[in-house]
Formats: C-alpha cells, structure tokens, sequence
C-alpha cells in the first residue's frame, strides 16, 4: 500500500483526471490524500461534469439544461460516476492545507490538470506547490501529471540543477492541436466566455500557441519530439530500440521509481495501476529495449477521454523535429 498525494486547485479542477485517477488507485488498495490552498474541500469545473455552457444557448435559462455539444466534451459516465464517490471520501472532504504538506509522508505525487484560468492558475503559478513537486522529483519519488499538470512540473525547478525538473525527462503533454481545437470551437459556442478553454493567452508580439502548455513544457527540455500519427510513433519506437531506448508503455499503468533499488522494487510492486480505458497514469522510469533500467526518468499525460495516441511526445534525447 503506497501513500500518494493529490494536490488540487480551490476551484475548476478537471473532475474527469482527478476521479478516474482517485478510482484506480483506491481499487488498487492505495491511499490518496487530498490537498487544497486552504483546507477546504475542491470544487471541480462544473461546465466538465455536466456539460451546460458550453452550448450557443448555455445561458438561456431552461434551454441551458439541454446541452448538446457539452455532451460530447463533458466527463463521461464512468468519470462522474467516479467524481460522485470521490467527493465524499473523509480524506477528500478533509483536505491538507498546501502550506501544511509534510512531503516525506507520502510515497507519490499525482499533478490533476483543468484549464480554466478562473481556479487553475492559483493552482500552476504556486511557488508552495512548485517546490513540493520539485521535492518529489529531487528524492526520486513516481509522479504523475495529467493534462495541465505537465505545466506545474515544467515551472517547478529543481535545487540540485536549478533548472525545471523535466528537463532531462520524457513526457508526454497535451498538445496544441486539441488545445486550439477545443478553444476555437467554444469561442463560437460559448461567446460570452470564448477564452475558457485557454488558460493563458499570448500577449503582443508572441507567436500563436507560444502560452499553450505544449510550448511552455517543450521550453522545459532540453530538446524535443513530436510524434503524432500511430504510424510516427511506431518508426520512432523501432529507431529508439536501436539505440537502446523505447517508447513509454502507455497502457502499463504503472509509476516506478527511476532507480532500481530494493526500496524502489517494493514501491514500484505497491503502486501498479490497472490498465483504465482510453487513459494511462505514467511511470517516472523508463526501460531500455536491452532489459536494463534506463537512467532517465518519464512521466506521461492522459485524460479518461482522450486517445494516447494522439499525445504528444517530448524526448530531449533527440534532435527538435516536428513530424
């Protein structure tokens, strides 16, 4: 049994990413304890659970409550079936204070996304929670971001480099693609809130997609890859075996510790995630195709609702090349 911490926004917390991911672990015998800016219990973003607002007549009253886009980009049935048990667990009810977080009580860190600007950024530009996750990274302990929280990986600086502490590391992260996908279809839909699928806007002079969290976290490497057709990530695999390295198991489910270790074979055997459709809770370590463990830890991204494959890949291992 593994002690892993989540550590949520006050408010808009995508409920999808933290449910499904609370769901697995406590099935799978874990402890998840619950942490917010002030102790009290977080509020997830509403327009994700159920998908009233994000229609052209989501402000009319009646006709609000018939959304016909919001259900297809509102959690799914499992999802809030999930959210539902969750928000009603003593230890989400009861959460830790950020500010009162003891980091050696816990065995694993998992980072929850959400996009809207109102809750999540609190919630990315925290320096208590920065430092947290640079802690988890600087004593090698799994941890795993969902979505937007790449974003609070990427700005988290590690004191034993004095740099992000993705860099150096393989991850995965929500791409532009579906971020402006998402962003241009509810600045028509939702046009009194257009923004609401973008946490950060670029400002004048900076590049479409510069704010996006895939070119904040691509800032983070050192270098970086971008695969994104099955076919892509298959040539890529093959070309990685060659050189000793290969793609994340993205069904695997499974944190590890990034150095094999007695400790770290014990966590790694108490903190295995059942495979969740349509979604993958990372490892922090990866294997090398000869069967040894690899010296460069990886974290990888999912939502309950979006295919791996078309993620992104980030590899700073590789020249930049966008494919």
């Amino acid at each position: 049994m593994a002690r892993v911490l989540f550590l949520l926004p006050a408010l808009d917390f995508d409920p999808s990413e933290a449910a499904v991911s609370w769901q697995v672990l406590v099935n799978a015998g874990h402890v998840v304890r619950f942490a917010t800016p002030d102790g009290r219990p977080a509020v997830a973003d509403d327009t994700m659970l159920t998908g009233r607002g994000l229609d052209l007549w989501g402000q009319i009253p009646l006709l609000r409550n018939l959304p016909l886009l919001g259900l297809l980009m509102q959690g799914n049935r499992n999802a809030r079936q999930a959210y539902a048990k969750m928000i009603v667990d003593p230890n989400y009810v009861a959460p830790q204070r950020w500010d009162a977080i003891d980091p050696m009580a816990f065995d694993a860190l998992l980072l929850p996304g959400g996009h809207r600007a109102r809750g999540m950024r609190n919630y990315l530009e925290s320096d208590i929670l920065q430092r947290l996750v640079a802690h988890f990274f600087d004593e090698e302990k799994p941890v795993a971001a969902i979505c937007h929280g790449v974003l609070l990986a990427a700005r988290s600086i590690s004191k034993r480099t004095g740099r992000s502490v993705l860099n150096g590391y393989r991850t995965t992260a929500l791409t532009w693609a579906f971020e402006s996908s998402a962003w241009s279809v509810t600045r028509i839909t939702r046009f009194w809130d257009p923004n609401y699928y973008r946490t950060y806007l670029e400002r004048d002079g900076q590049p479409k997609g510069f704010m996006s969290v895939q070119q904040e976290v691509t800032r983070s490497l050192a270098r970086a890859r971008f695969p994104r057709r099955p076919q892509d990530r298959s040539a890529l695999s093959s070309k990685d075996e060659q050189s000793g390295q290969r793609e994340p198991n993205q069904a695997a489910n499974i944190f590890h510790q990034p150095r094999a270790s007695p400790d770290s074979t014990s966590l790694a055997s108490r903190i295995e995630f059942p495979t969740m459709t349509g979604s993958a809770i990372g490892s922090n370590r990866s294997t090398c195709a000869r069967g040894a463990p690899s010296t460069a830890p990886l974290i990888t991204q999912a939502t309950a609702q979006i295919d791996m494959r078309t993620g992104l890949h980030l590899d700073d291992r590789n020249p930049a090349a966008f494919i």
